[in-house]
């Protein structure tokens, strides 16, 4: 199978739109708006055009991940770290444990890295993200403003101890609704 990783253009947002609604139309942990948080995220100033990332598969598209930029923010010592936030990563359910999201997943963290950018966070399935690098936020004091299960809040460095010293909330773009 054949899948072609490219960024993202104006004339994809329909197609993207309906592949993230049909990837999470069954999952039992999605409040099934993601496909309106990417176009909302798309018009926010943390938007990253090259973050947003298409799998093609003989010019039909087959999964979508976005990152855009966050900030983990310490309250005592007034330190604001930029990160990016993984949201969402979605594949077509007939393309689903295929390779096609484990490819954008690799991608995106190579343009992440080409951009600066030195981590990585998310929510996300603790059983799936670990084979990409992914660990426990907690380990790096790291928590995200929502009460979540610990194992589930993850984080990636992109560069060797880019999050060595960093600790704090994660400040989500005010279209995650947080």
């Amino acid at each position: 199978m054949n899948v072609k990783i490219r960024k993202e253009e104006p004339y994809d947002m329909p197609s993207v739109f309906e592949l993230i609604q049909l990837a999470f139309e069954s999952e039992q942990h999605s409040d099934h708006q993601e496909q309106v948080l990417v176009e909302n995220l798309r018009r926010s100033a943390e938007f990253i055009p090259e973050l947003s990332i298409i799998a093609e598969i003989e010019g039909k598209i087959v999964g979508y991940i976005l990152l855009t930029k966050i900030q983990i923010v310490n309250q005592d010592s007034r330190q604001i770290q930029d990160s990016l936030a993984l949201a969402p990563v979605a594949v077509l359910p007939q393309f689903q444990g295929k390779g096609v999201g484990s490819q954008l997943i690799l991608y995106s963290h190579q343009i992440a890295k080409e951009l600066g950018f030195g981590s990585i966070i998310l929510l996300g399935h603790a059983d799936y993200y670990p084979k990409f690098g992914y660990v426990p936020a907690s380990v790096y004091a790291i928590k995200l403003p929502f009460d979540v299960p610990d194992e589930n809040c993850l984080a990636k460095e992109l560069f060797e101890n880019s999050l060595k010293g960093i600790h704090g909330m994660v400040r989500y773009p005010k279209e995650f609704g947080v």
